[in-house]
């Protein structure tokens, strides 16, 4: 069973930017379509972004359309979430997610998605 670990996460002041970066622990997540979500404290689990298998396709939580990019380096086993203009309601713990299933869709629900990381907290402050 593949295994995903986040890095990047931290405390940065509103207008900021971070990268997060999402290691798989085996070749096989160059098959997987990837995704990162999020939750902040009090709220549920939230869509944030996606990525096909082959990078050929994104798709993005309106929220963060024109600040966040997507990207997968299959060569390194990794995907990567660059977050530019950042804001206090961006602050969350963020986790990166794999789907064997919708591999080509780069789908934004939750249940498509069957490997889950243990989440990188990101603060932004005002």
């Amino acid at each position: 069973q593949v295994q995903l670990v986040e890095s990047g996460g931290g405390l940065v002041q509103a207008g900021g930017s971070l990268r997060l970066s999402c290691a798989a622990s085996q070749r096989t997540f160059v098959t997987y379509g990837m995704g990162w979500f999020r939750q902040a404290p009090g709220k549920e689990r939230e869509f944030v972004a996606a990525i096909t298998w082959n990078g050929g396709r994104t798709n993005y939580a309106d929220s963060v359309k024109g600040r966040f990019t997507i990207s997968r380096g299959n060569a390194h086993n990794t995907v990567y979430l660059q977050m530019n203009s950042l804001r206090p309601e961006d602050t969350a713990v963020y986790y990166c997610a794999g789907s064997e299933r919708w591999r080509t869709s780069a789908t934004s629900q939750n249940r498509d998605y069957d490997y889950w990381g243990q989440g990188t907290q990101v603060t932004v402050s005002s």
